[in-house]
């Protein structure tokens, strides 16, 4: 009985707050779908009608936000006013971008469209709060008309892939994508890096295995749970806009790309690495994490 209580009590301190994240997702849409019946609602996800439900469902992941990992945000100045693609890391659980969707809502009440990956619209029970949300397949015609309406659209090059078995160094794991840089090309807009600091010391993944990754390369369904959920500190920092450049190759936008985003990763480079030390602890530490959340002087 002892050996079995210890054993479910690590198990729910190992995964916890990464269920309870699960449940406040479900609790989200069923508010939509409460609002949605109260109010007769049959408008376009996106159109303005939904923006006072949406405001209250951003209120209360901000104000988790501020609470279980003060989280702040840096940047939002370096956001066009028109449209762009933000291209980030993606952690464990993309818990901070979720955080970022939030505050810009509140702050400047814009919609940033999200690709996804193909599994999350097979989640059962969560199409109307990815509608409102603005989670899109991410097909390039889907992309481009979301940047023509002056969305700004946000994509992970590194996707599931990235999420799974990046670790605490923070390696980026986007292979030959590069699907995003000619979308840019072609839409004429900006690409805008983003980073969140100690996103892997928040939310990790169990160290990666064979079978796992060959389950995932057979089957793109990310069966490995995440585990975590420490008060860590968060901070997503969006960096200097790439701006278009007619003249400019898909591959060389992709290179450019790179080196904005590993401002906040692991270039060796003498300026990129000054970057890093000042944003970011390579290999991740989680009890330093822990500790930012009582550093008064970065603001």
């Amino acid at each position: 009985v002892i050996i079995g209580s210890l054993t479910i009590s690590a198990v729910l301190v190992f995964f916890i707050v990464p269920l309870t994240i699960v449940f406040f997702i479900y609790l989200s849409n069923v508010l939509l779908l409460i609002y949605q019946r109260n109010n007769e609602l049959k408008a376009d996800p996106l159109s303005d009608v939904w923006d006072s439900v949406r405001k209250t469902i951003a209120s209360f992941w901000d104000i988790y936000a501020r609470v279980w990992h003060g989280y702040e945000l840096h940047g939002v100045e370096n956001l066009p006013e028109g449209p762009g693609i933000l291209v980030y890391y993606h952690g464990a659980i993309p818990i901070d971008y979720l955080y970022f969707l939030s505050r810009l809502f509140l702050w400047k009440k814009r919609l940033c469209l999200s690709v996804a990956d193909h599994f999350v619209f097979r989640l059962p029970g969560l199409k109307l709060l990815l509608g409102v949300t603005g989670v899109i397949p991410g097909t390039r015609e889907e992309c481009l008309v979301a940047l023509k309406n002056g969305y700004l659209v946000s994509i992970s090059p590194g996707g599931v892939r990235e999420a799974l078995f990046s670790d605490e160094s923070y390696q980026l794991m986007w292979g030959n994508r590069k699907g995003f840089a000619q979308v840019a090309l072609e839409a004429k807009v900006p690409i805008i890096p983003m980073y969140t600091q100690n996103v892997r010391e928040g939310y990790r993944m169990f160290k990666e295995r064979r079978f796992f990754r060959q389950l995932y390369e057979s089957t793109r369904l990310p069966f490995t749970p995440p585990y975590g959920g420490l008060p860590v500190k968060f901070r997503t920092y969006i960096g200097k806009p790439i701006p278009y450049d007619p003249n400019i190759t898909t591959e060389e936008l992709v290179e450019k790309v790179c080196e904005g985003k590993f401002l906040f990763s692991f270039q060796t480079k003498t300026a990129v690495q000054a970057l890093i030390s000042k944003h970011q602890t390579i290999p991740g530490n989680i009890w330093k994490a822990l500790l930012e959340r009582f550093d008064k002087r970065r603001k």
